[in-house]
């Protein structure tokens, strides 16, 4: 610029300058526009409303159950005498007709003793009255006796066959009564007498449980459990097991709550699928499904819990509007709303919560 004149070294100098203001304008020009677009790709990705849109749901009722007996089986004496031959300890099978224990002692004894000397004593009655039959027949075919006296000892020696069988039942049954079997298979639960103990006729030695009559018992709590019905079915899943589990259909819903305010439910496993594994007092979780219905859905996140209370915002010309919901299951990031929304409305789920609680600032008073 040494050339130049003193103006032409001012009308360069103002060049330079309008060429470094155009370069940093249009820099910042170039970093505008990305900033804008960059924000509006965000804005379009959040998505803040959603519509409320309605979706075939089955519903689906969760608790955790107990494998028990549906009844047991009380092995009792039928006759007084002493307990021997007892071998079984809780938890031993049997099967139908296995011999549990034996009674015997004086008692007994004397009961055989005595249902013996009846029989022997029947038996020799039934001797004397075919002996006396035999000479009658004789007797007549001699002529030395006439049809009536035969007819007598013919009936004689039917009473005396009936006393011989009625005698010899009396045995059976006697003998019969100092063993004690099993009516039907199962496994003992708890023995109630012990080898040398004096029993009493009907006492109780064993309580048992038949085999295969097991079934589920569960509680259910809240409105819930008003839903249920006889005949809803469902799965159980003992704890620890394998697989999907086993289907199973409520047989019995109690009539009163129990004590801690539930309403107890029993179930049974479905004809054709024998619940294999199944121990007593086993846990397990239980899922009842009702029919499908039709359910309004909002994505769970779109839901505020304020007091108690469920509520979302409902987007109106005027703006946002909270609106009182009831909330039913969640299913996966979707929640069911019982009441309190129609489809086609539109919700606000980015920032709902924020939004909400606009202005709780002003509200809150700090401690001193």
């Amino acid at each position: 610029m040494d050339g130049l004149s003193p103006a032409g070294r001012a009308r360069a100098r103002r060049a330079a300058a309008a060429l470094v203001l155009g370069v940093c304008l249009g820099g910042l020009g170039v970093s505008a526009t990305a900033a804008n677009a960059t924000a509006a790709a965000q804005s379009s990705a959040e998505q803040p409303y959603v519509r409320v849109h309605r979706q075939s749901v089955a519903p689906a009722w969760h608790a955790y159950a107990q494998i028990e007996p549906i009844a047991t089986v009380e092995l009792r004496a039928v006759a007084s005498g002493t307990l021997r031959a007892l071998r079984l300890l809780p938890g031993s099978p049997v099967r139908a007709g296995d011999i549990v224990a034996l009674v015997g002692g004086p008692r007994m004894h004397a009961r055989l003793v005595a249902s013996a000397q009846r029989l022997a004593s029947a038996g020799a009655r039934r001797q004397a009255a075919a002996r006396l039959l035999a000479i009658e027949r004789r007797k007549l075919a001699e002529q030395l006796a006439t049809r009536q006296e035969l007819d007598a000892a013919q009936s004689e020696l039917g009473a005396a066959d009936a006393a011989v069988r009625t005698a010899a039942a009396r045995l059976r049954d006697v003998r019969s009564q100092r063993i004690v079997r099993a009516p039907v298979a199962g496994t003992i639960l708890q023995l109630m007498a012990a080898n040398g103990e004096q029993i009493a006729a009907g006492q109780a030695i064993a309580r048992l449980q038949p085999a295969g009559h097991l079934w589920i018992r569960a509680e259910y709590y809240g409105a819930q459990a008003s839903e249920l019905r006889v005949g809803m079915r469902g799965r159980f899943r003992p704890a620890g097991a394998q697989g999907r589990g086993v289907p199973v259909q409520i047989a019995a819903i109690s009539p009163a709550l129990a004590p801690d305010g539930g309403l107890r439910v029993g179930l049974v496993a479905l004809a054709g699928h024998s619940p294999q594994g199944w121990m007593n007092g086993q846990w397990g979780r239980l899922r009842l499904e009702g029919p499908s219905r039709m359910m309004a859905m909002v994505p769970t996140r779109a839901l505020i819990l304020d007091q108690g209370q469920w509520w979302v915002l409902v987007r109106t010309p005027k703006g946002d509007r909270p609106t009182r919901v009831e909330p039913g299951s969640a299913r996966g990031w979707q929640t069911e709303i019982v009441s309190g929304l129609s489809p086609g409305q539109q919700v606000r789920v980015t920032d709902a919560f924020l939004d909400y609680h606009r202005g709780i600032a002003s509200r809150y008073t700090p401690p001193d």
